[in-house]
């Protein structure tokens, strides 16, 4: 009865093993046929492209984009600057000026007392002009950079002397005229008046700038 049971262990053992060998053979069999379908398909491709030649790379040029010129706003804002500080000599000033002797002026706003303060000297004066004996568009320059350096540095009430036009031809007081037309066209200027006798009378003025 032994061998007998013995017999048959080793029947089923070898068919187990035979068992095992035909799986391990399935799936040797599954990878093979699933690498020479990869192969197969590489192939394909392979054949598919053996003509082919790259395309030559052409070197393209890329033409620079004309941008347009810098627009100078400094410039053009340099310009009307110089434009709105420009003073004409063609300006009628006369309907402008008070009708006393002194031909005071007032800006629209400013009170009468300010005037009468001008005309009697109250006011400190802090600086000074001298245009005596200029040519009168060396007089109306320096007369501009006299004012624009006045109201930087908060001068309020000057003196420009423009001379009385004893040593011009036909004896006429031609900047004394030209210096109240040009002061009535610039802002910062508030009021003037004819010069006290004893701060230069008919050949200077007494004028008060913005704060």
């Amino acid at each position: 009865m032994a061998n007998l049971k013995n017999f048959a262990d080793l029947k089923s053992l070898s068919a187990q093993l035979k068992a095992e060998s035909e799986k391990k053979a399935r799936e040797k069999a599954l990878r093979e046929e699933e690498m020479r379908k990869a192969a197969a398909e590489a192939n394909i491709f392979r054949t598919a492209v053996a003509g082919v030649t790259p395309v030559r790379t052409v070197q393209r040029h890329v033409p620079e984009t004309q941008r347009p010129a810098p627009l100078p706003f400094q410039h053009i804002a340099d310009e009307q600057a110089a434009l709105m500080e420009s003073l004409s000599d063609e300006f009628d000033a006369e309907s402008l000026l008070e009708t006393d002797e002194a031909l005071s002026y007032a800006r629209p706003g400013v009170g009468p007392d300010i005037v009468r303060k001008l005309r009697k000297g109250n006011w400190v004066i802090q600086a000074q002009l001298d245009l005596h004996g200029m040519r009168r568009d060396q007089a109306r320059e320096s007369l501009g950079e006299f004012l624009r350096k006045c109201c930087k540095n908060g001068t309020r009430c000057v003196r420009i002397i423009h001379g009385k036009g004893n040593g011009s031809m036909n004896k006429e007081p031609v900047l004394k005229h030209k210096v109240r037309t040009w002061l009535v066209q610039k802002e910062e200027v508030l009021a003037f008046s004819q010069a006290t006798a004893a701060d230069g009378g008919s050949g200077a003025l007494i004028v008060l700038l913005q704060s």
